[in-house]
């Protein structure tokens, strides 16, 4: 907590106060081929405009594409070089994610870091295209279902580089404050009585560290060059916030040295996703770009071969 008041930087050399371009200072990602999930507006956008700073090639994939078009041609009014191109994404339907990965992979290029940026919060109940819970289906099984899609593309371009690729969950601290006391739900996740926004919030992000931590233990098993860690942006006030009611105003008026900047809120995504400080770390938690340990149940290697099982059964079962 001290840390996150004060800015005082953790022994990666970078803090609270750290920003995206701070944490790429000097990082050449000319080689590089990113796809940024949700990389139309807030930290999702500010990270593909760093990371197009650092001369990578970058990915975004967005629901809307209108937001998608517009926020390529502001990275490159203020970047002219940048290499960016968007493709359409709706993390909320499977065949949404399918098309995306149809799309990108016929474009034949490398993929080198991954990051699954976008996401809901705290919306009310209902249901995805698929029949899953919204937040559910959104923050984890979009993201589950998009990895796996891919991770074959990153598997060829690892080996053919000569470099390890990188693949970056976002969750949030809320996995700690507001997940189920179960922690997943895997008997009730569309049970409307059960519902609560927040807890079913937490309970995705809580999920974002589970996928993350077993399929870097897949890789590690394979011995395959790719790194899987999630990262915690902190608290930044950006259009996820718009489900989320007067008692979130109060907490930001009472608490607003606890609030990042978006500059800010990026930094952790891309020194996670570009510094060459973390080589060959994988499926571990960061926040204010250190590494933190995060509760009990995310670190549970059982529940997370568990999550992952649920997960593909239920990308399996909306196909049926």
């Amino acid at each position: 907590m001290l840390r996150l008041i004060t800015g005082i930087r953790g022994p990666s050399g970078f803090g609270s106060a750290s920003t995206a371009e701070n944490v790429t200072d000097g990082i050449d990602a000319t080689n590089i081929t990113a796809i940024i999930t949700g990389g139309a507006s807030g930290i999702g956008l500010e990270t593909a405009r760093v990371l197009a700073l650092r001369n990578a090639h970058v990915i975004v994939g967005a629901r809307s594409m209108e937001s998608a078009i517009e926020a390529k041609q502001l990275i490159l009014k203020r970047h002219k070089h940048a290499r960016i191109d968007v493709l359409k994404l709706d993390l909320a339907s499977l065949g949404s994610i399918k098309d995306f990965a149809d799309n990108f992979l016929a474009l034949n290029l490398p993929l080198n870091i991954l990051i699954n940026n976008a996401g809901i919060m705290f919306c009310p109940y209902q249901l995805s295209s698929d029949g899953i819970e919204l937040q559910f289906a959104t923050n984890h099984i979009g993201h589950f279902y998009l990895t796996s899609l891919l991770l074959e593309r990153m598997k060829q371009t690892a080996k053919a580089a000569g470099f390890e690729g990188r693949i970056v969950n976002l969750s949030s601290v809320a996995h700690v404050y507001y997940s189920y006391k179960e922690g997943i739900m895997f008997d009730k996740i569309n049970n409307i009585k059960s519902y609560d926004a927040k807890k079913a919030y937490g309970q995705s992000k809580l999920a974002n560290i589970l996928h993350a931590n077993e399929l870097s233990r897949r890789l590690k098993a394979e011995g395959t060059n790719i790194t899987v860690n999630s990262v915690h942006p902190g608290l930044i006030m950006t259009n996820l916030f718009k489900h989320s009611g007067v008692s979130m105003k109060i907490f930001r008026f009472v608490c607003c040295f606890m609030w990042k900047n978006i500059p800010q809120g990026a930094a952790t995504t891309c020194y996670v996703a570009l510094h060459p400080g973390l080589k060959g770390v994988s499926g571990k938690y960061f926040m204010d770009c250190n590494e933190f340990k995060p509760n009990k149940l995310a670190r549970n290697e059982v529940v997370a071969k568990k999550l992952w099982d649920f997960s593909e059964n239920l990308v399996n079962e909306a196909h049926c």
